[in-house]
């Protein structure tokens, strides 16, 4: 269990090697970062933007999920970031790393900790496709 836990949800760009960084430990054989990335397309259609927009208790929920997480025995340390507005082509949306003692813990953990953000962040994503059409994903 740690206490070390970096949360963050931003309307700024998020960097993974900042993720990283601040999960770093002497006792750490392992750290693995996921960057979850806008891509040019969806479902066989491109995509040229998307927008996220997060509830006002999206940054609670991280941080209860990073909790969560970092409460494992195997986590040294533990970082996440969501970001939140307009978004390009590339950028990246979501940001995780975790250190461990080692490495099957480290992938096993970011990987819960990825489906976890996925499954139970309010936030909601806009994507404006190619064609000019326009979806809201994961609204309820």
């Amino acid at each position: 269990m740690t206490d070390r836990i970096t949360v963050l949800v931003t309307g700024e760009p998020i960097d993974v090697t900042s993720h990283e960084l601040a999960v770093a430990d002497r006792a750490a054989g392992a750290v693995v970062s996921f960057a979850g990335v806008v891509r040019d397309h969806d479902g066989g259609r491109g995509v040229v933007e998307l927008e996220y927009e997060g509830h006002p208790s999206a940054g609670d929920v991280l941080a209860e999920i990073a909790a969560e997480i970092a409460a494992e025995p195997a986590v040294h340390a533990l970082a996440v970031s969501h970001r939140v507005g307009r978004l390009e082509i590339g950028d990246v949306a979501l940001a995780a790393a975790i250190s461990t003692s080692h490495r099957a813990d480290a992938f096993l953990l970011c990987a819960r900790l990825v489906d976890e953000v996925k499954a139970r962040l309010p936030v909601w994503k806009r994507q404006v496709f190619t064609d000019g059409e326009e979806e809201w994903v994961n609204c309820p």
